[in-house]
Protein backbone atom coordinates (compact mmCIF):
# COMPACT_ATOMS: atom_id res chain seq x y z
CA UNK A 1 0.00 0.00 0.00
CA UNK A 2 1.51 3.41 -0.82
CA UNK A 3 2.53 5.85 1.99
CA UNK A 4 -0.41 8.49 2.56
CA UNK A 5 0.65 12.34 1.15
CA UNK A 6 -0.14 14.83 3.75
CA UNK A 7 -0.64 18.68 2.47
CA UNK A 8 1.42 21.31 4.42
CA UNK A 9 -0.50 24.33 5.91
CA UNK A 10 1.11 27.22 7.57
CA UNK A 11 -0.23 27.90 10.42
CA UNK A 12 -0.36 31.57 12.42
CA UNK A 13 0.98 34.68 10.36
CA UNK A 14 4.00 32.20 9.01
CA UNK A 15 4.33 31.91 5.22
CA UNK A 16 6.45 29.64 2.71
CA UNK A 17 8.52 31.14 0.28
CA UNK A 18 9.90 29.92 -2.94
CA UNK A 19 13.12 31.51 -4.06
CA UNK A 20 13.35 33.10 -7.65
CA UNK A 21 15.54 31.70 -9.72
CA UNK A 22 17.33 34.60 -10.68
CA UNK A 23 18.19 35.21 -7.00
CA UNK A 24 20.82 32.23 -7.51
CA UNK A 25 22.77 34.46 -9.75
CA UNK A 26 22.57 37.92 -10.81
CA UNK A 27 23.53 40.41 -13.19
CA UNK A 28 25.05 44.15 -12.61
CA UNK A 29 23.95 46.80 -14.96
CA UNK A 30 26.88 46.45 -17.19
CA UNK A 31 25.93 42.81 -17.42
CA UNK A 32 28.73 40.76 -15.60
CA UNK A 33 27.07 37.90 -14.23
CA UNK A 34 27.44 37.78 -10.46
CA UNK A 35 27.77 34.35 -9.20
CA UNK A 36 25.37 32.93 -6.16
CA UNK A 37 28.52 32.29 -4.09
CA UNK A 38 29.41 36.16 -4.06
CA UNK A 39 27.01 37.14 -1.16
CA UNK A 40 26.73 40.90 -0.46
CA UNK A 41 25.60 42.32 3.35
CA UNK A 42 21.97 42.87 3.98
CA UNK A 43 20.61 42.19 0.31
CA UNK A 44 17.41 41.33 0.15
CA UNK A 45 15.71 39.08 -2.54
CA UNK A 46 12.57 38.47 -4.25
CA UNK A 47 10.69 35.27 -4.10
CA UNK A 48 7.53 33.83 -4.45
CA UNK A 49 4.97 32.86 -2.03
CA UNK A 50 3.63 29.00 -1.78
CA UNK A 51 1.64 28.92 1.09
CA UNK A 52 -0.19 31.50 3.93
CA UNK A 53 -1.33 30.91 7.41
CA UNK A 54 -4.92 31.54 8.55
CA UNK A 55 -3.29 35.31 10.83
CA UNK A 56 -1.85 36.38 7.28
CA UNK A 57 -3.03 39.93 6.12
CA UNK A 58 -0.92 41.55 3.07
CA UNK A 59 0.69 38.48 1.12
CA UNK A 60 -1.56 35.60 -0.55
CA UNK A 61 -0.26 32.49 -2.55
CA UNK A 62 1.34 33.95 -5.57
CA UNK A 63 2.90 36.69 -4.61
CA UNK A 64 5.95 37.88 -4.78
CA UNK A 65 7.76 39.42 -1.48
CA UNK A 66 10.72 40.70 -0.97
CA UNK A 67 13.04 39.89 2.15
CA UNK A 68 16.22 38.77 3.89
CA UNK A 69 16.63 35.32 3.08
CA UNK A 70 19.72 34.95 5.72
CA UNK A 71 17.57 35.44 8.43
CA UNK A 72 15.37 32.56 7.97
CA UNK A 73 14.60 28.72 8.34
CA UNK A 74 14.84 26.46 5.34
CA UNK A 75 12.73 23.32 4.86
CA UNK A 76 13.37 20.97 1.98
CA UNK A 77 10.34 19.72 0.37
CA UNK A 78 10.56 16.69 -2.71
CA UNK A 79 14.07 18.39 -2.85
CA UNK A 80 13.22 21.79 -3.52
CA UNK A 81 14.56 24.51 -0.67
CA UNK A 82 11.70 26.72 0.74
CA UNK A 83 12.29 29.24 3.39
CA UNK A 84 9.37 29.87 6.32
CA UNK A 85 8.99 32.71 8.10
CA UNK A 86 6.62 34.97 9.91
CA UNK A 87 4.46 37.18 7.56
CA UNK A 88 6.03 40.59 9.52
CA UNK A 89 10.01 39.61 8.78
CA UNK A 90 8.51 40.48 4.78
CA UNK A 91 9.47 43.98 3.66
CA UNK A 92 7.47 44.31 0.42
CA UNK A 93 4.94 42.35 -1.40
CA UNK A 94 4.54 42.78 -5.17
CA UNK A 95 0.85 41.88 -6.43
CA UNK A 96 -1.60 42.47 -9.22
CA UNK A 97 -4.03 44.55 -7.16
CA UNK A 98 -2.31 46.89 -5.01
CA UNK A 99 -4.45 49.99 -3.16
CA UNK A 100 -0.84 51.49 -1.84
CA UNK A 101 1.68 50.90 -4.38
CA UNK A 102 5.01 52.74 -5.19
CA UNK A 103 4.67 52.86 -8.55
CA UNK A 104 7.18 50.62 -9.58
CA UNK A 105 6.38 46.91 -11.29
CA UNK A 106 8.68 43.92 -11.17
Amino acid sequence: MPDPKFEIQMLHDRVMIKLDQDAEERRSTAGIVIPATVKMANRLVWGEVCGVGTNARAVKVGDKVLFHPEEQYEVEVQGQIYLVMRERDLHAVATQASEHGTGLYL
